[in-house]
């Protein structure tokens, strides 16, 4: 073959990924790969819900796109710097199956077709553990291994 041959890949083209597509499907495997789909999508929930007030409010401290949100300091663990899962959830790729899970739920999640299982919350946490800001408050839902919460400012 010369130098000026081109060779044609017969790898499946694949679209270009949505940033926010990506960044939430990364935040859903940080957050929530060991749950059901049920409570993938309940995080995924959160994050939707956050753009949401953040838009209906002419934005909000966490950011008014699912990017924005997700990445905001100290909202979700797996992007902190330190945190053990930032490496894993940069580095997955979609043949791992609860990853492209992930990529389903985010994609279902953007587009605006996901039902919001939680009623409404915007903040959660995982069941045994009690964040300051839980104090005296009422979970709206239990879902998997997390409590969560929509009467939170």
């Amino acid at each position: 073959m010369s130098a000026n041959t081109s060779t044609k890949s017969n790898a499946p083209q694949r679209a270009p990924i949505n940033p926010d597509v990506d960044t939430l499907a990364r935040t859903l495997f940080g957050e929530a790969r060991g749950e059901l789909v049920r409570g993938k999508e309940a995080v995924a929930s959160v994050i939707i819900n956050r753009v949401k007030r953040a838009k209906d409010r002419g934005g909000y401290w966490w950011g008014d796109s699912v990017s924005a949100v997700c990445r905001r300091a100290w909202q979700f663990s797996c992007w902190n710097e330190n945190d053990p899962n930032r490496e894993k959830i940069e580095s997955v790729e979609l043949d791992n199956k609860v990853f492209a899970c992930c990529m389903r739920i985010a994609r279902r999640a953007v587009a605006g077709v996901l039902n919001d299982p939680t009623g409404g919350a915007m903040h959660y946490h995982v069941r045994g553990i009690a964040p300051p800001w839980a104090r005296d408050r009422k979970p709206c839902a239990e879902i998997g291994h997390h409590l969560f919460y929509n009467n939170i400012e």
